[in-house]
């Protein structure tokens, strides 16, 4: 008898610890072959190899720092080169910055990983999607976008950043871009959706030597398993009752009500055209 997902391909980025890790292990003991994303090689190399010695799945690591465009598109050309489809994008990478900080790019380092990598990865892997009759993006939000706020006037928070500020908001654009997504390829065979995988115990937040780095460590064993936490992302990605379900906010395997910022149609439009421009990536008028 097949496995489930047999003659699939997902990718996963931010797969080398926590929920990502946990997330490609059950998607290739499923039967997906599974690309990782890691920034490190060895890292990749090591997760991968352990998730192959784990499941039996074909599991492959693919390298790329996710808040530098170029490593971007050069990680999208990679899974091109390497397959003809893509049945599920696991956008999950993301990170917490105390001080501001600025990408390759000159992009607020929160807004370049956290959402425009989720954004640019997903741009250039969709024609790989598309054709497909049940291909999935899932993007791993957070319930830190109830308390997000997108402002325009100062997206890259120039003159006043805040740790958490900066990560709400891009939690909170993950869940817009998500709906907007939805919206712009309803009628294939692609659906796309948020989630918060809850409190768990990983990596996120350890690379701060200050204060929060270690209230993350105190708190660590109170937080849920990364096998627990991948629970919902792993109902999103690979549940059938969910197939053609789309635009939707889903916590503890459930779908949810996300705020109502989350919900707000125009400012989702108007964060999707303003990512376009940030990646140059504008979608091109039809000809006439």
């Amino acid at each position: 008898m097949g496995k489930p997902m047999d003659g699939r391909v997902a990718l996963v980025t931010g797969a080398t610890n926590g929920i990502g890790r946990a997330t490609a292990k059950e998607i290739a003991r499923m039967g997906a072959r599974t690309l990782i994303v890691a920034r490190d090689p060895a890292r990749g190399e090591a997760a991968a190899r352990e998730i192959r010695e784990a499941t039996g799945g074909t599991v492959e690591p693919l390298v790329a720092d996710l808040s530098s465009q170029a490593q971007v598109r050069a990680l999208a050309a990679a899974v091109r080169e390497r397959t003809g489809r893509l049945d599920l994008l696991v956008n999950n990478a993301g990170a917490i910055f105390a001080g501001r900080e600025l990408s390759v790019d000159g992009v607020e380092m929160t807004l370049a990983l956290n959402h425009l990598a989720y954004f640019l990865l997903t741009r250039e892997l969709l024609p790989l999607m598309q054709e497909l009759p049940d291909a999935r993006v899932v993007n791993v939000s957070s319930v830190a976008h109830e308390s997000g706020v997108i402002d325009f006037e100062d997206l890259q928070l120039e003159r006043r950043y805040g740790m958490w500020r900066a990560y709400a908001q891009s939690k909170l654009a993950n869940v817009l871009f998500t709906r907007e997504l939805a919206r712009r390829v309803a009628g294939s065979g692609v659906s796309a959706n948020a989630l918060h995988p809850g409190a768990v115990a990983s990596g996120f937040g350890r690379n701060h030597p200050g204060l929060f780095g270690r209230l993350v460590a105190i708190g660590a064993p109170f937080l849920s398993s990364p096998a627990r936490g991948a629970r919902t992302t792993l109902h999103v990605a690979t549940d059938p009752g969910l197939r053609g379900v789309s635009g939707r906010y889903f916590s503890s395997c459930r779908e949810r009500t996300p705020s109502r910022a989350a919900r707000d149609d125009g400012t989702a439009s108007r964060l999707w055209k303003i990512s376009e421009a940030m990646t140059q990536t504008q979608t091109r008028p039809d000809p006439t």
